[in-house]
């Protein structure tokens, strides 16, 4: 199995299943990894250096910890622009799974599910893939891997997404097919079709990114001073469509759910969980809160959460095989462990994707069911006051937004009524954009929003 991204979440989660089959006596399978950019660049050489072993600190919400010595990674690859290294492992016929986690936003989809071509770095990747280079996009990466793996007829291959996207196996197949179309490459495109599966998947943990006082405490509790340590909460889950082309390892012996669809576990977290976070984030952010824990434990930003939730999410997801008020419930518990100390700054990037990913879903089944939005439209509002501060430049951190055009985001915020351009916008409302329903709720909601802000000042 080669895994795409070795950032914490990976290291946190999907790396722990392949440790727990190594613990319970199943050699059979092994883990590669390695980076698409040069990023992460002195994390992979601790890596290296320490054999792929590292140190996983997990927390309860109670404050307890745990450690656990992670020995899976079998093969760190080093980065370098032609990605040699990983096209190498792709294609051997011993690698069965590609799995992968660029984040939401690294697959450059519309809201019809169409790869946006403006993005420079999606069109350098295709002109790479036409010249036969990998590129440094999700696409350009797996251009080259199967292209040498069909040139080498080396067999079936399962990619494997393992990020916060609605379906995600299914659009990452869909961003791939396009993207080989364009290319003009009618073999490979016909090769992935036949050659390849891309099952949805639904994974979490909270997996803030590591602080110095982690690698402290692993060398206070084990002994060994870890170069690169990682740090989630206690909770894990993996749900995943049992649909691959060349075997898998028998992860449901860990704790995986092996299923026949993940849609409902999907939309319950990335619409009950996602979404609430972005919310605090936010929230949390406007009124002067560093972290994730603190917006929870805050009564007016707490309610903000539930109240969406309870109102407006269950109602729609409604009948499901998930106790949806009990996975609320635990949700907010986890958002509250202090341990973690999840930042806002974390949580709060990317809102142009969030917002079209976890939010509109929910608005416009609300609309289409004639129901009222007044509790789903206070996230939309808290956004666009986030948004406000970032134009105007006094946001406590550097926002990161990779599916935001920055000008289109400045003149959103410089209109003479910034609601009705923010809701107007396609990017971030697909087919609901310029709605005078939306538009309405988002009005009151930013009233409501102001009160907020102003209670706390």
């Amino acid at each position: 199995m080669l895994h795409l991204g070795l950032g914490s979440f990976h290291r946190a989660h999907q790396a722990l299943y392949m440790q727990r089959l190594l613990d319970a006596g199943d050699h059979g399978w092994a883990l590669a990894g390695g980076n698409l950019r040069a990023d992460m660049a002195e994390t992979l050489a601790a890596l290296r250096a320490q054999g792929g072993a590292y140190t996983l600190e997990t927390v309860t919400p109670a404050g307890e910890r745990d450690y656990t010595r992670i020995e899976a990674l079998k093969t760190i690859v080093p980065y370098e622009p032609s990605l040699s290294g990983l096209v190498e492992i792709g294609a051997s016929p011993r690698t069965r799974i590609v799995s992968f986690t660029v984040t939401e936003a690294g697959y450059y989809l519309d809201a019809h599910d169409r790869l946006d071509l403006s993005f420079a770095d999606l069109a350098a990747d295709l002109q790479a893939a036409r010249e036969g280079r990998a590129g440094s996009t999700i696409y350009g990466a797996l251009v080259a891997i199967l292209r040498e793996r069909m040139r080498r007829r080396a067999g079936p291959v399962t990619l494997l997404n393992c990020d916060n996207l609605r379906h995600n196996g299914d659009r990452s197949r869909a961003g791939l097919l396009q993207f080989i179309e364009v290319a003009g490459d009618g073999e490979l495109l016909a090769w992935v079709r036949e050659h390849t599966s891309s099952p949805n998947a639904m994974v979490d943990r909270i997996t803030p990114r590591p602080t110095p006082d982690v690698a402290e405490r692993v060398r206070a509790a084990t002994g060994w001073a870890d170069a690169a340590p990682v740090m989630a909460e206690r909770f894990i889950q993996w749900v995943i469509e049992d649909r691959f082309i060349a075997g898998r390892p028998e992860w449901e012996r860990v704790g995986v759910e092996m299923v026949e669809s993940v849609d409902p576990y999907e939309e319950a977290k990335i619409r009950i969980l996602n979404a609430t976070h972005s919310c605090i984030a936010w929230a949390g952010t406007l009124v002067g809160h560093g972290f994730i824990h603190e917006g929870t434990h805050d009564a007016a930003i707490r309610r903000f959460a539930y109240d969406y939730v309870s109102d407006d999410v269950v109602p729609v997801l409604q009948p499901s095989p998930i106790d949806l008020a009990s996975y609320r419930d635990v949700v907010l518990e986890r958002f509250g462990n202090p341990a973690i100390r999840d930042t806002n700054q974390r949580v709060a990037m990317d809102g142009f994707s969030k917002i079209p990913g976890f939010i509109a879903p929910t608005i416009h089944e609300r609309l289409a069911r004639g129901e009222a939005i007044a509790s789903v439209a206070m996230l939309p509002a808290l956004f666009l006051a986030f948004l406000q501060r970032w134009h105007a430049g006094t946001l406590p951190y550097a926002y990161q937004d990779q599916a935001m055009d920055a000008d289109s985001a400045h003149a959103i915020c410089r209109a003479g009524d910034p609601v009705h351009a923010f809701c107007a916008n396609a990017v971030l409302w697909g087919p609901l954009a310029g709605d005078a329903r939306l538009a309405a709720a988002v009005t009151e909601a930013t009233q409501r929003v102001n009160q907020f802000i102003q209670e706390h000042s």
